[in-house]
């Protein structure tokens, strides 16, 4: 299915006004260039936070692909950060989550793919973010996870979910994105 470009940063618009629906609970992992990546390296800046797997046959290359598009749409704001959690530790390790990242042209400098003890990615993903995954499913999709990507704000609170498969969705969460790089104390 080929959709249209999320449009891209524009003019100022009305401020938009976005919940705090809890704050990220701290984490150390490891990036997909090797390095460690923290909740709080991510302070001050907007990120858009998923949950995949790169052996994953159904939902993930779509949503990574729409984490794709939406790294093109805010190219214009360089603050912008997008990290994807594995879901399958086990197997992405960081030389393959950087061979998945290569797949979707990313900017590494602000999208990081990133991993680390499979408890501990269970536990973010449920209490950090109250998304949920489940290591049962088809063999299709043999681990279960959200399809939602949760937004971030520079201290760390969650401002919202948007549904990967849903344009319009997506299309709002560009839009609170650039909302929150414009009024970092917006509440």
């Amino acid at each position: 299915v080929l959709r249209q470009p999320l449009h891209s940063v524009s003019a100022a618009r009305p401020p938009i006004r976005l919940p705090e629906m809890g704050v990220v609970r701290a984490f150390s992992l490891i990036a997909d260039d090797g390095t460690t990546i923290r909740r709080e390296d991510l302070d001050g800046k907007v990120w858009i936070a998923n949950f995949i797997f790169t052996r994953c046959a159904g939902q993930c290359p779509m949503m990574s692909a729409e984490m794709a598009r939406l790294q093109t749409a805010l190219r214009a704001l360089p603050t912008v950060r997008f990290v994807s959690f594995t879901v399958d530790p086990e197997h992405d390790t960081p030389e393959v989550l950087s061979a998945y990242a290569r797949r979707y042209e990313t900017d590494p400098a602000r999208w990081h793919f990133v991993t680390g003890e499979s408890a501990a990615i269970t536990q973010l993903a449920e209490y950090g973010f109250h998304l949920g995954v489940s290591p049962t499913g088809t063999a299709r999709e043999p681990i279960t996870h959200s399809l939602r990507f949760a937004l971030v704000d520079q201290h760390g609170h969650l401002r919202g979910y948007y549904e990967a498969a849903d344009p319009d969705a997506m299309q709002r969460l560009s839009a609170h994105a650039q909302a929150l790089v414009e009024n970092p104390g917006a509440r």
